[in-house]
Order: C-alpha cells, then sequence, then structure tokens
C-alpha cells in the first residue's frame, strides 16, 4: 500500500475535509496547506499527484491521535521517518482507542480472521525475535474492517 492510499482511506473513513486535514497537521504542530493536501489525495494514475512521504502520514496520524484521544502532557512524538506498516496499524489502535479482542473482531467480521499472537507480534518491539512485520494486506484488510465498521458497507 502506498501512502498516499492510506491518507485517502483515512480521509473517506471519518469524513474529513482537506481543511480538516490541514487541521490535523496543526494539532501535531506541523503545518500543510490545501494545495499539498489536494495533491496528496489525487488517484494514482492522476499526473499531477503528489507523493505523502513517511514523515508526513505519521504527522497526519499524529494528528489523528490528539484528535481522538486529545494531546498528552509533556513533549509531542517526534513523527517516524520511515514509517512501517507496524506503526500505521499501531497508530490507528491508539486513536482510535481500540483493544486486542476489537482488533481480532474486527479482521473476523469481514472474514479475514487472524490469531491473538499474530497480531501481537505486529505490536512487539523490532529487536524481539518474535516480532512479525505487518505485510500489506493485513493494513488493507484492517482499513476494509474499520470501513465496513464505521460506514456500515
Amino acid at each position: 500500500m502506498t501512502n498516499n492510499d492510506i491518507i485517502r482511506r483515512i480521509r473517506y473513513l471519518f469524513n474529513f475535509s482537506d481543511k480538516q486535514v490541514v487541521e490535523l497537521f496543526k494539532l501535531a504542530n506541523e503545518s500543510a496547506t490545501i494545495e499539498h493536501v489536494s495533491g496528496w489525495l489525487k488517484k494514482e494514475e492522476d499526473p499531477t499527484l503528489l507523493e505523502i512521504s513517511d514523515r508526513d502520514l505519521a504527522v497526519f496520524l499524529n494528528g489523528l491521535i490528539i484528535l481522538k484521544r486529545g494531546k498528552k502532557d509533556g513533549p509531542q512524538p517526534e513523527p517516524e521517518d520511515p514509517l512501517s506498516n507496524n506503526m500505521i496499524l499501531k497508530k490507528l489502535k491508539i486513536a482510535l482507542d481500540l483493544t486486542s479482542d476489537d482488533m481480532l473482531n474486527l479482521y473476523a467480521s469481514i472474514d479475514k480472521p487472524i490469531g491473538k499472537h499474530e497480531l501481537s507480534a505486529f505490536f512487539r518491539n523490532p529487536n524481539h525475535r518474535k516480532y512479525e512485520q505487518c505485510m500489506d494486506q493485513y493494513l488493507r484488510n484492517f482499513l476494509n474492517a474499520l470501513q465496513t465498521s464505521y460506514k456500515g458497507k
């Protein structure tokens, strides 16, 4: 999955306007313009598509966490660069205040069940021997499950 696909799906999931996406960046103490957002959200085949960087996607997800959960005390986390699917999944879990059971139920709701140990391996430290890289299909399935759950499709 591309970063542009991820931001498009999350924007659609929450019905964010371009202006609201800009506001998410402000929540994370960063700036983005309407022109940037519009460029990031264009279709893959559009020649005027702007690639969103890992850092900018991390800022967007940090803004989503702040919007949904509130700003935490102390210094704000630095946006990750590079950003992995594991980090994206973790940020969505935090933003939506999901438990592991909630996530397992979401996967099962679209007939793509995964095991508890498989899911927990995605959230381990990358240096842990049982760490597993979250492949694109797991992230795509999770976003599809969120869409089905939130949009009722």
